[in-house]
């Protein structure tokens, strides 16, 4: 039984309560504590669950609470307050008062108190806002917000602090929604939302009727957007408009705005520019800039010479392909060209370099031009890589089409991969700040790759020519060395070529290139002589083009053309011949019919083709072989016969002209060897002539050197006898200055003497007779007194009085008649005794 007594007790300590449910009534009692009471087995411990809004039971230990308690900085957010606004009273036991349901109060700190059965608490701290923070307060009670708006606790933030904020700020802009720290009162409506900035509120408590809203993570303070220079936020309001706010700036959003964040920031760099880079701009709303207007739908281009730095604004849209924002200009070296397609028109330009493009995306597309591989073979002839790479491009342009992408064209410029500046993102956080690396960091450099990005360039080497058409039929011959860029609708003319030897049309060459310069065609020809010999001729053709371009490519298998009509006039020729004779000078007979007779050291004129301005200059004839070997062995005994002869012949010619050179060679030597004796005993002559030259003009220098040292001496002497004339005459101008201050020294003293005497005597003239007597007087008598002091121990040692000695010494002097007075003083005293 003792120890149920002791379970049905109820012990409460300081700043305890607990909730009793008195089953009989109904009833739920609060008791406070320090208390302590013993409970009827009709009561129950409750706790109040505020999830369900139920009373549920608990063992005493469980339903044992915590009072309420708010320190100072912090408030108590009260649910179903009482209507009398009290609270369970300290150690006693209380009932149930009636609660406004549904009601909420803030209660600020220092505050401890109770519950009663049904009330909800939070307890919140207060809101501590630096100037870059603020708060988002809801209005969800109209009438008591109005009410208690005085009762908010508020304590502004420092003038200086909130002024330099605000100054630099410039994105705080007067508005009702965001709440100043004043005394006037709000339009305050349910659900309004109002904003109060750091700028303005260092601290923060709300009244009833007013409660901060979280974050998104539970997080009462929220953090404004502190902008740098360079740097802008975009705020997005409920009724769709942007604002864009430039820094430097302290941002903070409307109640109905949120700040337009990417990869989780909210601010973001302006744009830079320069004269090679560009942004593609849609106008979306109607503006006015420099007395321009613009209209929705107009587009704009914008580079760096109009504006380096570009921070957006709410009228204008980046028009982008893919995720690239800013077009750049593409590189144009010398010699090259990019195709340019105006996107109006329709026509295809060749933009030359060498310069830096930045095509304008309003009305100009960069395309390249992919050519089929037979062009490719005949332009580019033996290049694997121009093949491979245009199948590829060809490949992927089909592919393209076949999945409705757009073609591969480069939109507003073409940049390569590794010359292209990445585009950092924009959310990164750009402070002021240096980084310097401990090793040496290269300069910044670019590789620029661009055989296959510009227009088609066609080199043509020396001695070459290329023969250029379009689709209009106009034709241009390109002659070498030179590199010719060309147009979209352009092509080469194609020839075809006889090959082998001899020439024939079984395999011919296809080539766009025509060797104009030193040309050389090469022909198996074979011939019968006048005697019925067969012979194969093996010859060379230098073949140069020459008069009017236009007519090269006129025929159009110009080696088909030269070999059939030079075989020809040989076989002629080589008809109306024996063959001794032919063998014997065969390739200046054949050089005689192909390129005409020497006209008397002219030179022969060469075989010139009008047909296309064709010329044979030179022909080699590099073998001939007859047909039937009998008649070549005879031919060729025979040459030997006249071989043998020619050399017996040369030898003896040899003999004779080593003599002649012999000697010719032995009187040289004597020659030269006499001119060298000569020449010995001229140069010995120089040689003598050059010394006694040397040493007259040594006696000569030294003659004037002792001239020059004796006319220093004299100068030295000079300049030491001005310089003692100098130093005596100085003397002399001291010594005349020292009389001078003397004598004007003299002169000043005479002077005061002068007005000193002058002084004393006007002195002496303002002296009147009697005053001299009155002085003269109070001086005697005072030098009177005086003697009288001095002369009192004589008259005491004498026996006299001092007046009897007195008188006795100033007997006679102005002096004794002041002593008469003075002894008749004194007989009269001695007659009275």
């Amino acid at each position: 039984m003792s120890d149920r007594g002791r379970e049905r007790d109820l012990v409460l300590a300081p700043n305890e309560f607990a909730f009793i449910l008195d089953e009989t009534k109904g009833n739920i009692n609060v008791y406070v504590g320090p208390h302590k009471t013993s409970l009827a087995n009709t009561d129950g411990p409750v706790v109040f669950d505020p999830e369900t809004k139920r009373f549920g039971r608990r063992s005493l230990d469980e339903a044992i609470l915590p009072i309420a308690i708010a320190p100072e900085g912090w408030y108590l957010v009260l649910k179903n307050p009482a209507r009398d606004t009290s609270h369970p009273r300290t150690g006693a036991l209380n009932n149930l008062p009636e609660l406004n349901i549904g009601r909420k109060v803030n209660i600020p700190g220092p505050v401890s108190f109770a519950l009663w059965p049904g009330q909800m608490i939070r307890t919140i701290k207060g809101h501590s806002l630096r100037s870059n923070q603020y708060l988002l307060v809801r209005v969800y009670d109209e009438a008591a917000a109005m009410e208690n708006w005085s009762n908010a606790v508020i304590k502004p933030q420092r003038a200086e602090a909130s002024g330099d904020v605000v100054a630099e700020g410039g994105a705080a802009t007067e508005d009702e929604s965001l709440l100043v720290v004043t005394q006037a009162l709000p339009e305050l409506t349910i659900g309004k939302v109002l904003v109060i900035r750091g700028t303005d509120v260092a601290f923060y408590i709300p009244p009833t009727g007013v409660e901060v809203v979280p974050d998104g993570d539970g997080n009462y303070v929220r953090e404004a957007v502190t902008l740098e220079r360079l740097e802008h936020c975009v705020l997005l309001d409920e009724s769709g408009n942007k604002r864009y706010i430039q820094g430097p700036a302290v941002v903070f959003p409307r109640p109905t705005e949120t700040f337009i964040s990417r990869r989780g920031e909210r601010k973001f760099r302006a744009i830079e520019l320069n004269e090679n880079s560009g942004l593609y701009l849609k106008v979306i709303a109607p503006y006015e800039e420099n007395g321009v207007r613009y209209k929705v739908g107009d587009e704009l281009f914008l580079t760096g010479n109009e504006q380096m730095i570009y921070f957006p604004r709410p009228e204008h849209a980046i028009i982008k392909y893919g995720d690239r924002e800013k077009h750049y200009a593409v590189a144009i070296p010398a010699g090259e060209a990019r195709y340019v397609l105006d996107r109006l028109s329709g026509k295809i330009k060749l933009q030359r370099g060498p310069c830096i493009y930045l095509p304008d995306p309003r009305k100009e597309v960069i395309v390249r031009r992919i050519l089929d591989p037979r062009s490719v073979a005949l332009w580019y002839p033996g290049n694997k890589d121009a093949l491979e790479y245009n199948r590829v491009l060809a490949a992927r342009e089909r592919g393209q089409q076949a999945s409705g992408l757009p073609p591969a064209a480069a939109p507003g410029g073409q940049v390569r991969k590794k010359e292209r500046a990445s585009d950092q993102a924009n959310a990164e956080y750009a402070g002021d700040g240096f980084t310097r690396s401990q090793s040496f960091t290269g300069p910044r450099t670019i590789v620029l790759d661009t055989r296959y990005d510009g227009a088609v360039s066609i080199d043509v080497w020396t001695g070459y020519a290329v023969l250029v058409v379009n689709k209009t039929g106009e034709r241009e011959v390109v002659i070498g060395p030179q590199t010719r860029l060309l147009e979209y609708d352009e092509t080469l003319q194609v020839m075809e070529l006889s090959t082998g030897t001899p020439k024939n049309d079984d395999d011919l060459l296809r080539t766009a290139y025509l060797r104009v310069l030193n040309n050389k065609v090469s022909d198996v020809v074979e011939v019968e002589t006048r005697d019925l010999v067969r012979v194969h001729l093996t010859l060379s053709y230098r073949v140069n083009f020459e008069g009017e371009p236009a007519k090269w490519f006129e025929v159009e298998n110009y080696v088909k053309f030269l070999s059939d009509h030079l075989r020809s006039l040989i076989r002629h020729a080589v008809k109306q011949e024996g063959i001794e004779r032919f063998y014997a000078d065969a390739a200046g007979f054949l050089r005689n019919v192909v390129l005409g007779t020497d006209a008397e050291g002219g030179g022969r004129p060469g075989r010139a083709f009008n047909e296309n301005g064709m010329r044979v200059y030179d022909v080699e004839v590099l073998g001939v072989q007859i047909g039937d070997d009998t008649i070549a062995t005879l031919l060729v005994e025979a040459q030997h016969a006249v071989v043998q002869e020619t050399l017996a012949l040369a030898e003896s010619r040899r003999r004779l002209q080593f003599s002649k050179e012999s000697e010719a060679v032995n009187q040289e030597v004597a020659a030269v060897q006499s001119m060298t004796r000569l020449e010995a005993m001229r140069l010995k002559k120089i040689e003598v002539e050059r010394a006694l030259e040397v040493r007259v003009a040594e006696i000569v220098a030294e003659a004037e050197a002792r001239s020059q040292r004796q006319a220093a001496e004299l100068a030295s002497q000079q300049g030491l006898d001005e310089i003692h004339s100098a130093g005596i005459e100085r003397d002399r101008k001291g010594r005349e200055l020292e009389l001078s201050i003397a004598a004007k020294a003299a002169e000043q003293r005479l002077l005061e003497l002068r007005a000193e005497v002058e002084a004393v005597v006007a002195k002496a003239g303002a002296v009147s007779p009697d005053l001299i007597a009155a002085l003269q007087a109070f001086g005697d008598r005072a030098l009177a007194e005086r003697m009288a002091e001095t002369m009192a121990p004589l008259a005491i040692l004498g026996g006299e009085s001092i007046s009897e000695v007195f008188a006795r010494l100033l007997k006679g002097t102005p002096l004794a008649r002041y002593l008469a007075p003075v002894e008749a003083a004194n007989a009269g005293a001695d007659g009275d005794e």
